[in-house]
């Protein structure tokens, strides 16, 4: 059963400046153009914006796989006898068969070439290394990834092309290093160095001429996708990854992470100058919860006061590696000063499994969901007082209104950061094509409302960094640190280290400067042009794709383990580092009788019973987690009261009235148990989800 989540109901405030200049990998010039659904592929005139844009992340592609071997660990898909499918043997740790990777690039190209503005791709294009027999090879990696741009050229490259090789694609697609990427996995040394260079040229049509230099001294770089408007980061998250050995943090000046960040701080300091907005994206995402995490601490604080700072400018956080469907919040309370310095070690914190297996991810959305236990609970706060429709002159007026005594929503809204809860930033981690659970891919769709037609090419510094015409070199080195820069500095750890001194210490870095009191809030937080409206996501359920199985399946061997597998068993294979799948064991068809290969809609965000939202905006999203979090919601829950939720004769919860309070926990209950659906793609049933996760 399925409960209803009454998404937050907010007026578009629609806002579009006047634009110069285009740079980089020959972004499509664009007149605004009405959006439309993302599985709908009509074509459009040429030069016209869509509103939509596509994140596929983790292709793994294995060329060794082959349909009908053994999915077991020492096998891997590769030999013997078993239940891996034409498609991909789902629901495994097998990788994904080359049929696989063809058929998602013909779905692309049958549904998506003529509706998508960019791609957005975070890496993990290479097998892993999960056969002894079959060990992989630097040309492996290297040949895979070529392979990938190959595949991306036949549907999305130019027909007659220069010989300008950035100008050989239709719309920009932006790429990132995978941990799977290189060779050994995880590990990746400071630049400039063989990696860097080999994919500078493996992706020389796909990084701007102007960003070549420093995409190989550190494996990043950004393209202005929409001229002038919209830029796109692709960060090297490998020198944040706590699993790279190769590197020691952001802490120190000398290491790659800290200057890869110096080099953001500047690049989104240049953007805002611009009045354009940024879009960041990485392989390994920033997961952190209060006992693991996935990078290095010194680089996760950094990062979240960057993103704080500038949350005027971002627009939305993209990445992949996890292989499942989820999102997360950054608490800009939790930043601590010392730990930013690599003088306070963080305590009690543990790595997440450098390939985030499929046992370990069942801990990692438990202890997701504690930390948003701690959220700020709305009560009976009517959110949608926030969406002003007057404009950002009453919004500015109503920040300076004094009141004698704080009233219920200026309490909640002082606990989340102001009334667009910018105390948080939003992170959305995408599933992977490769069928750890069921392949999948996400289509999002952004307002587009006052993009016209742009101006004349932007002028390129020496430096390889492009201004304005009329916009003067910045000296960011000299900036100071701020009153707002200190004043979020609210963890525990801080206040201790605060009355020893009442001076915050200074940083040891160069502070982003925050947003100015006059501005607006940023497309993350307030419904505006470039603002994300919701996502599509897709998945292709391998299990009816493939048709392998009769109902009733025989064992190979009377090892296996079916539905009839006693509980001890199934426990003892899910405590196994290799996950054998659902049909371990399963008897396949004497004959191939695969169906046509599609991905399907799993959920849209703006129609779904559970999500319903208007937009993605950051406040929805605490919204959320907070229901999410609560196993004992409170009576005055303000989702619970909005309208839509499960009938009852009373919105009002009275005292003592047991049925209703348990309909609320209920309501709360199936809400999480529809994530986790999402989370692992659809591919885990209701039994086993509760047999997992237990009755809450």
């Amino acid at each position: 059963m399925r409960i209803p989540l009454l998404g937050l109901v907010w007026g578009l405030h629609l806002a579009g400046r006047a634009a110069t200049a285009p740079t980089d990998q020959r972004p499509l010039i664009l007149p605004p153009a009405e959006s439309g659904h993302p599985h709908d592929n009509k074509k459009d005139p040429p030069n016209k914006l869509h509103g939509r844009f596509l994140h596929i992340t983790d292709f793994h592609p294995d060329p060794f796989y082959r349909a009908y071997t053994s999915t077991e660990a020492e096998l891997a898909c590769h030999r013997g006898r078993g239940p891996a499918g034409k498609f991909g043997a789902e629901t495994t740790d097998c990788d994904s068969p080359l049929s696989l990777v063809n058929a998602t690039f013909h779905w692309i190209e049958k549904h998506l070439k003529d509706s998508i503005d960019f791609i957005v791709w975070t890496g993990d294009s290479a097998r892993h290394d999960n056969d002894e027999e079959v060990p992989r090879t630097e040309k492996q990696v290297v040949e895979l990834n070529k392979m990938m741009v190959d595949k991306y050229f036949e549907i999305f490259g130019k027909e007659n092309y220069d010989d300008d090789p950035t100008n050989d694609f239709s719309i920009p697609i932006i790429p990132n290093f995978g941990n799977n990427d290189v060779l050994p996995h995880n590990i990746f040394n400071p630049g400039p160095n063989r990696w860097t260079r080999k994919y500078l040229n493996i992706w020389r049509r796909l990084i701007p001429e102007e960003q070549r230099h420093v995409f190989e001294r550190g494996g990043y770089f950004f393209v202005e996708a929409i001229p002038d408007k919209l830029a796109i980061f692709s960060l090297n998250t490998l020198y944040f990854f706590d699993s790279n050995t190769a590197v020691d943090g952001c802490a120190k000046r000398s290491e790659p992470g800290y200057e890869q960040l110096d080099w953001l701080r500047i690049q989104l300091q240049l953007i805002r100058a611009r009045g354009m907005k940024a879009i960041l994206t990485g392989h390994v995402p920033p997961a952190r919860t209060y006992s693991k995490m996935s990078w290095d601490e010194t680089c996760w604080h950094k990062y979240t006061l960057w993103l704080r700072q500038y949350r005027d400018v971002i627009v939305g956080s993209l990445y992949g590696h996890m292989n499942i469907d989820h999102f997360m919040l950054q608490d800009a309370h939790q930043i601590d000063d010392g730990i930013m310095n690599g003088e306070v070690e963080a305590r009690g914190m543990t790595t997440l499994d450098d390939d985030f297996s499929i046992q370990s991810s069942a801990e990692y959305l438990v202890d997701l969901r504690n930390t948003w236990r701690k959220l700020p609970d709305s009560g009976d706060v009517e959110l949608n007082t926030a969406d002003n429709e007057n404009g950002d002159g009453d919004l500015q007026a109503s920040r300076r209104r004094k009141k004698p005594k704080k009233t219920k929503e200026e309490k909640f809204f002082s606990r989340i950061g102001g009334e667009w809860g910018e105390r948080y930033s939003l992170t959305f981690v995408g599933g992977s094509v490769v069928p750890n659970y069921f392949p999948s891919l996400r289509v999002y769709e952004y307002n587009i409302s006052g993009i016209e037609e742009l101006g004349s090419p932007a002028q390129i510094t020496t430096d390889g960094t492009a201004t304005p015409h009329s916009q003067a070199p910045l000296h960011l080195e000299e900036e100071e640190i701020s009153e707002e820069t200190t004043a979020y500095r609210k963890s525990k750890h801080s206040k201790k280290s605060q009355r020893k001194s009442k001076k915050p210490r200074k940083p040891r870095f160069t502070t982003p400067l925050p947003p100015s009191k006059s501005s607006s809030p940023g497309p993350a937080y307030s419904p505006q042009t470039l603002s994300w409206l919701g996502y599509t996501q897709y998945f292709a359920n391998l299990t009816t794709i493939n048709n392998d199985f009769n109902s009733k399946s025989q064992s190979d061997h009377p090892g296996s383990v079916n539905d009839s597998s006693s509980n001890d068993e199934k426990q003892e294979l899910e405590a196994e580092k290799w996950h054998s799948g659902k049909h371990r064991g399963k008897r396949p068809h004497p004959k191939d009788l695969h169906r046509r290969f599609k991905y399907e809609v799993e959920y849209d965000t703006r129609t779904d019973e559970a999500w319903n939202m208007t937009s993605l905006t950051v406040r929805n999203y605490i919204q959320l987690a907070a229901t999410m979090g609560r196993y004992k919601p409170r009576k005055k829950h303000g989702w619970w009261l909005s309208g839509k939720g499960v009938e009852l004769e009373s919105r009002e919860v009275e005292k003592g009235v047991r049925k209703k309070k348990k309909e609320k926990k209920k309501a709360v209950r199936e809400l999480w148990f529809t994530f986790l659906t999402r989370a692992y793609i659809g591919s885990k049933d209701e039994g086993e989800l509760r047999a997992e996760f237990g009755r809450h």
